[in-house]
């Protein structure tokens, strides 16, 4: 479907609720999150990547619900069903975000983080500037190790003048091949797609991926690593072997950075490798979670 025929809808009270979850509103705009077991004392905090909002930890939040932890996930600005504020989608918003979730639901002890793919930075550069509210940090296929590598399309936005108008005709479809490229198993793919696209109805989606793409969202976050390699802090990393988003070689540089990870590869996986094993990923972490 082109993507003009996207971004009809406007965020509010009527078009949220249908959506499921708890809505909060934050300094910079509302935001759409999940919470389980709330009054366990083990906080598990995701943290999704670039583009898919927070169903894409459908079995990881179950399963540790099941487990007994409290778990939180949530949308980042600019996806899902959370706000798309008029703001620098940059670091310092994605990082302010979740300290200011964690502020509005009283988590005053250390948590648990776990990001994917862009959300490695995000719970990076949180954990390195926010080391006393963090007891771990789990992280899957984390990008900014090295920039990602972009499609022609999604390099071009960094270019001034008729850019918005080329993404608005071509930007949605470059989207949506984008996300199915995370899969190594293809018959995964149709299922998540209409669900990833649900979010693409709501104004301000492609101005938010745009404004992430051109405040460094995608770029070097090496830095962050290396503070948390500093740290005295347990930090697993979880990589599947056949990522085409964030390649595997790309694990060294983490490895390098954080010489305590502990490192786990999943065969016959791609970018989302908790998504498409499970099984095998939910016994790593809770194991991880459990020391």
């Amino acid at each position: 479907m082109p993507f003009p025929l996207f971004e009809t809808k406007r965020l509010n009270d009527d078009t949220r609720r249908s959506a499921g979850g708890s809505f909060i509103q934050l300094p910079d705009g509302v935001t759409h999150y999940e919470l389980s077991n709330p009054n366990d004392a083990r906080v598990v905090v995701f943290v999704h990547g670039f583009s898919v909002p927070y169903f894409i930890f459908d079995p990881t939040f179950e399963f540790l619900t099941r487990s007994g932890f409290c778990v939180l996930r949530y949308d980042l600005f600019g996806r899902g069903f959370s706000d798309r504020p008029r703001a620098r989608y940059n670091i310092d918003l994605f990082a302010k975000q979740l300290a200011d979730l964690l502020d509005a639901l009283r988590f005053s002890r250390p948590v648990n983080l776990v990001g994917l793919s862009m959300g490695g930075p995000i719970t990076a550069t949180f954990t390195a500037r926010h080391p006393e509210r963090v007891k771990s940090l789990t992280l899957v296929d984390p990008a900014g190790v090295r920039p990602v590598s972009l499609t022609p399309t999604l390099r071009a936005v960094k270019l001034p003048g008729i850019v918005e108008a080329i993404f608005g005709l071509v930007g949605g479809d470059s989207m949506i091949k984008s996300a199915a490229r995370d899969f190594y198993d293809p018959e995964m793919v149709g299922f998540f797609l209409d669900k990833y696209k649900v979010q693409m109805q709501y104004k301000g989606f492609k101005r938010a991926i745009l404004s992430s793409i051109r405040n460094n969202m995608l770029g070097s976050f090496i830095g962050a690593y290396r503070s948390v390699g500093g740290m005295n802090k347990p930090v697993l990393a979880v990589w599947g072997r056949n990522d085409m988003t964030v390649p595997f070689e790309y694990s060294a540089d983490l490895r390098a950075a954080i010489p305590n990870v502990e490192f786990h590869a999943i065969e016959n996986s791609g970018h989302i490798p908790h998504y498409e094993k499970p099984d095998e990923f939910n016994r790593i972490l809770l194991e991880f979670l459990k020391r």
